[in-house]
């Protein structure tokens, strides 16, 4: 059997790229989308100016400003990113129907059998790169690999503006030296457990037998298994019912209070709605819930019956969660889970 071609493809700073490419003001200079520092608002994104100042996704805009005071805050529109994020779209059903859309800016795509340049995925990657910044004035990053997981670490492996091809024969040496930071699944706290065992990259998994890694991580044990020898047999994803939509953030450090806990849910409600949208499923919500993961590596949730999902909805379930635990808190996650559409529906979406 032939290896699969999977391209992972992610648009640079993709919010801040759309507004310095409509306001040419904006180059060169430190730029940031997100919500205002007076409102608790967070970080989106921010161009690769302001990330030399250490501001980061996701942190506080207040915190920002501290770090790199000449910073300019631009106030998200998501009608222009999202007519942006179609027209990236577009062009890459242009090589293949194949293709699995994460967020507005994000992309797996598999090429195994496009018959563009001869079936070089790499190729088709450089052309579909190249037509996005000439056509649409966006820089995209591209992944090549025979598997989604290894795709998707190639394309960060030059951002930005990068193309990183990982081929069969070099997944064996390419994995070795991959920190464990570098998997899926492994955020801040499981990273520290892996370290005090004394697992710093993939070859230190690859020498635990499976049972070992059963124990420490339950079943995330068997995808550290396979993952540290490079194999990751998900397929491309193209559609098909979707029971919930999620999103979630791991803190570097834990949080304990609600006011803590807002700025990173104003996050996480931006990002939601993105995905709802890109699901087409804002019709199809029938519950939506609260997760937190404590100190203690517990998971607690809470959920409720809506036909919306609204940022005063999801923090009152938050504050009805904090009031029932008082550990602190590593990850904060929210979603909403969707009823199955029905047979119109469908018709309708397809047609």
């Amino acid at each position: 059997m032939n290896p699969r071609k999977i391209i992972h493809l992610d648009a640079d700073c993709f919010y801040a790229a759309v507004e310095m490419r409509d306001n040419p003001d904006y180059v060169g200079q430190p730029i940031a989308v997100g919500g205002p520092a007076d409102r608790r608002g967070v970080v989106a994104t921010c161009n690769y100016e302001a990330r030399a100042f250490g501001v980061r996704s996701a942190m506080p805009t207040r915190q920002a400003l501290k770090l790199c005071p000449q910073l300019t805050i631009i106030h998200p529109d998501f009608t222009r990113y999202r007519a942006a994020s179609k027209q990236i779209f577009g062009i890459y059903r242009q090589y293949t129907s194949l293709v699995e859309p994460l967020s507005l800016d994000e992309a797996y795509l598999d090429v195994t059998d496009s018959p563009h340049h001869e079936g070089s995925a790499t190729r088709i990657a450089q052309e579909i790169r190249q037509r996005v910044r000439e056509e649409l004035g966006l820089v995209v990053s591209a992944g090549v690999a025979p598997n989604k997981f290894l795709a998707k670490i190639a394309s960060y492996w030059d951002k930005p503006d990068g193309l990183f091809v990982i081929r069969p024969h070099q997944i064996d040496q390419f994995i070795q030296d991959l920190p464990v930071e570098r998997l899926f699944g492994v955020g801040p706290r499981t990273a520290e457990k892996m370290h005090k065992l004394g697992l710093q990259n993939c070859a230190d998994l690859r020498a635990r037998e499976l049972p070992f890694l059963r124990e420490q991580f339950g079943k995330m044990g068997v995808s550290l298994y396979n993952l540290s020898r490079g194999i990751d047999n998900r397929s491309v994803n193209i559609g098909g019912h979707r029971k919930s939509i999620s999103v979630e953030t791991t803190f570097l450090h834990d949080i304990t209070t609600y006011e803590d806990c807002l700025p990173h849910l104003h996050a996480l409600y931006n990002d939601l709605q993105q995905r709802i949208e890109r699901a087409q499923s804002t019709a199809l919500i029938q519950k939506s819930y609260v997760k937190l993961r404590l100190s203690n590596f517990k998971v607690k949730s809470i959920e409720q019956n809506t036909l919306t999902a609204n940022k005063i909805q999801f923090a009152n379930q938050l504050k009805a969660l904090l009031a029932k635990h008082d550990q602190a808190i590593r990850l904060l996650g929210i979603g909403v889970r969707l009823k199955e559409p029905s047979p119109s529906r469908q018709l309708t979406l397809i047609s």
